[in-house]
């Protein structure tokens, strides 16, 4: 990746996490915002090594876990599991089509779901069709499409 590449990645990641918390704490959409967040995880791993998006996953978690006194940590966690995958995928899939950007973000987001639904605990939890297939499923397609928007209109898998 060229150096003006790495700076647009971590200026869009940047914008992203601004956005992310502009909707879902200083304008309270709440559900309504897209996961802005693990989107920027998501689209920054692939362009980034390993360890650096361990580091970002670890980091974007405990903002968001920032937020969430009750299941410190379960935020931390599974943004660093997901972005460590989304690291790896970049030796498993080349390309960027725009089929792959919506199955990978999708799978991602609904990853990052399950594994916090995990580590939060039992007394926590919300039953598991209910909070991981249901909203998982829903806000996994919002996060994708919403993805693709931000692939197209900031020019990601096209060439420079």
């Amino acid at each position: 990746m060229t150096p003006a590449g790495r700076v647009r990645i971590w200026l869009l990641g940047g914008v992203l996490v601004v956005l992310h918390f502009v909707l879902h704490v200083g304008l309270s959409y709440g559900r309504g915002a897209p996961d802005l967040l693990t989107l920027a995880l998501l689209l920054m791993a692939r362009e980034i090594s390993l360890g650096r998006a361990a580091a970002v996953g670890l980091l974007f978690g405990l903002f968001e876990d920032a937020l969430s006194v009750l299941a410190f940590g379960a935020n931390s966690v599974a943004m660093t599991v997901v972005a460590i995958g989304g690291a790896a995928t970049r030796d498993l899939f080349v390309g960027d089509s725009r089929l792959f950007l919506l199955s990978y973000v999708f799978v991602g987001k609904w990853t990052r779901d399950f594994l916090h639904w995990v580590a939060v605990g039992e007394g926590l939890r919300q039953p598991f069709v209910e909070q991981v297939v249901i909203e998982g499923g829903l806000s996994s397609v919002y996060a994708a499409l919403v993805g693709l928007v931000v692939a197209e209109v900031w020019g990601l898998g096209r060439e420079a």
